[in-house]
């Protein structure tokens, strides 16, 4: 039997997050409604017309070796961090180097270092650099020190796709996987860039909220006083075996992989674009032989962004139908960038697993426009069989996945 024909499940999840150090403690606290945005505290934010953002709950530092993560940009930090959860959440499968990969996106990479050590160049003169700037700072070192550390020879890719890195990171995934280059593959995002120079950007482009008053309303997908989002820092990770492989060694599966849709909009560098959207999730849903009727809940990239949450309901019920639910998990963890599909497709798993959907944190008014069925107040429970997550990033890039129930 084929790779393809088998199938892919998902085995393994983890994540670090705004709402907590892994994965059970960010899904409880999403069922909660809680919220993880809060007042930066450092000094260079007085200055700045945005000073709020999703700062991680637990420091990475503290469950990695002091010295090794003294090597390692914070991105780098909290894919390991979330790798290192996934793995063990999946038994740490028993498969030949060779026939294991990883695929860790990526927005900014290590831009935090990238700045740190320019201001450092600036103000003390090369001597003062840091040896270990390069692997540092390089968007293709959370890949690097997660393969390093599973010892996996089978490839370490970097999709680095804005917002959609982490879900086109899970699609690469499934792609290797069922063209049989892999039996076990690590997959998902990173992203830790809670800096001045990224915060002022979004700001003059009118992208972030600037509630810097009421931090905890402050992102709030398909409410009709959003303003934009909110910048986010943490990691999600997901390991995906062949179906074949995980039956024979016995692994809990938490889901299946069933399809996944990856275009570009050839459109605009930072305006969303409905056409590539719905092609994303219709071809998500044709890879994964399912009929958009099946799909009972939809996790949806949903920002907080005036136009792209409208562009995108628009486009779920085009490409999809208006009877499912949805929820969008920004609205507590703030926006992860490249770490956002990855997070948002392990709350679809949980939500498929469970039974249960979040509902949309500061929902007071969901939006006319809005043509869906927006889970507010409280967490909605029934079973949901099959379920869709999105996730689309600045420069036109969709990616969708398709997850069913693992039987």
């Amino acid at each position: 039997m084929s790779a393809d024909s088998e199938g892919v499940v998902v085995t393994g999840l983890g994540a670090t997050t705004p709402l907590g150090g892994h994965v059970e403690a960010t899904w409880q606290a999403m069922l909660r409604g809680e919220n993880g945005i809060r007042a930066i505290e450092e000094e260079w934010a007085t200055a700045l017309p945005v000073r709020i953002a999703g700062r991680l709950r637990q420091e990475p530092g503290e469950v990695l070796d002091r010295v090794q993560a003294r090597r390692m940009d914070r991105c780098e930090q909290v894919a390991l961090v979330a790798a290192r959860e996934a793995w063990a959440d999946a038994g740490r499968p028993a498969v030949e180097p060779e026939r294991l990969a990883v695929v860790i996106g990526t927005g900014t990479g290590g831009v935090l270092t990238l700045l740190g050590q320019d201001d450092v160049l600036e103000a003390s003169g090369v001597r003062k650099v840091s040896p270990h700037t390069v692997p540092m700072l390089m968007a293709n070192g959370p890949a690097a020190w997660v393969s390093i550390d599973l010892g996996a020879r089978g490839g370490a890719h970097t999709p680095v796709s804005a917002c959609a890195s982490g879900a086109e990171a899970i699609a690469l995934g499934l792609d290797l996987i069922r063209l049989g280059r892999a039996d076990v593959v690590v997959a998902g995002g990173a992203e830790a860039c809670v800096h001045p120079l990224p915060l002022a950007g979004f700001a003059q482009a009118k992208a972030h909220s600037t509630r810097n008053d009421d931090p905890a309303g402050a992102s709030r997908p398909f409410d009709t006083g959003r303003d934009g989002f909110v910048i986010g820092e943490g990691a999600g990770v997901v390991v995906l075996e062949r179906a074949g492989f995980a039956a024979a060694r016995g692994a809990r599966r938490h889901a299946v992989l069933a399809g996944a849709g990856v275009t570009s909009d050839a459109h605009h560098i930072t305006a969303a674009h409905a056409e590539g959207q719905v092609r994303a999730m219709r071809l998500a849903l044709g890879a994964a032989g399912l009929a958009p009727a099946d799909i009972a809940h939809v996790h949806a990239h949903a920002t907080s962004t005036p136009l792209g949450d409208l562009v995108e309901a628009r486009s779920v019920a085009e490409a999809v139908g208006t009877h499912p639910s949805v929820t969008a998990t920004k609205s507590m963890t703030g926006h992860l960038f490249g770490a956002a599909g990855a997070v948002g497709a392990i709350a679809a798993i949980l939500a498929l697993r469970d039974g249960v959907v979040p509902a949309v944190r500061n929902l007071d008014s969901l939006d006319r426009e809005i043509p869906l069925d927006v889970v507010a107040g409280a967490p909605r429970h029934g079973r949901v069989p099959a379920v869709l997550a999105n996730s689309f990033g600045f420069g036109g890039h969709n990616a969708s996945l398709v997850f069913t129930a693992a039987g």
